[in-house]
């Protein structure tokens, strides 16, 4: 690897690692009417990214807990070639943190089988009360532009990376566009390829994870 590349990945998992995103379909087999307005808020930034989860999710009692974890951990599908990317990582050394505004109870277990990582940020469940609560161990630090990120995507690429090194961010949504505008290499998907069109971020687009090594690479043999 050369010194004037020194990578290290922060990448998305729900509609990235994972073909869907993954509150979206819970949402949409068990939350009441009129969720998808709060979706829609989300999206269109008129609230919060922490405000907006944690009023998707009181929508649901914790009374269908063991329905709700069955269905999201048969119902999701890892993108092609995730498994090769993260082997790809390893053999070149490169630094790679999963970095999420999802929920543990589905992302720990989907990734279980493709660890260990270097680390795993994602908010947090509680089940203890009538409706399930979202708790938030990442929040923004006081540099974030937002202070409502949830999983604070911004504040974790730079508490994780040195001067020195290049920050990439892989993703898809409205939860990785602070982190791309703060990233040195953006890999993009689906709505965050559109914001980053519209902003003029530079990025690469990918459909699987053999587009992101392909890009990696690259970069690694210029």
């Amino acid at each position: 690897m050369s010194a004037e590349f020194n990578p290290v990945i922060f990448c998305d998992f729900d509609g990235t690692i994972t073909m869907k995103d993954n509150i979206v379909n819970i949402m949409d087999k068990f939350a009441p009417p009129g969720w998808e307005g709060i979706k829609d808020d989300i999206m269109a930034q008129r609230v919060s990214i922490q405000k907006g989860v944690s009023k998707l999710f009181a929508l649901l009692p914790t009374s269908q807990k063991e329905q709700i974890v069955s269905f999201v951990l048969e119902d999701a599908e890892i993108r092609e070639g995730f498994g090769e990317f993260v082997q790809f990582t390893r053999e070149k050394n490169i630094p790679l943190y999963i970095v999420s505004g999802g929920i543990d109870f589905f992302i720990h277990p989907l990734l279980e089988p493709f660890g260990p990582f270097d680390q795993v940020y994602c908010n947090e469940s509680d089940f203890s009360g009538e409706h399930i609560n979202i708790l938030y161990p990442h929040e923004c630090d006081e540099n974030c532009v937002n202070q409502g990120c949830g999983c604070c995507k911004p504040t974790i690429i730079r508490e994780n990376t040195a001067q020195q090194q290049t920050s990439i961010v892989i993703g898809d949504s409205i939860t990785d566009l602070e982190a791309a505008k703060l990233a040195d290499i953006v890999i993009a998907r689906d709505f965050l390829l559109e914001k980053c069109e519209d902003l003029n971020i530079p990025f690469s687009p990918f459909t699987n994870f053999h587009d992101c090594i392909r890009i990696i690479e690259a970069r690694l043999n210029v």
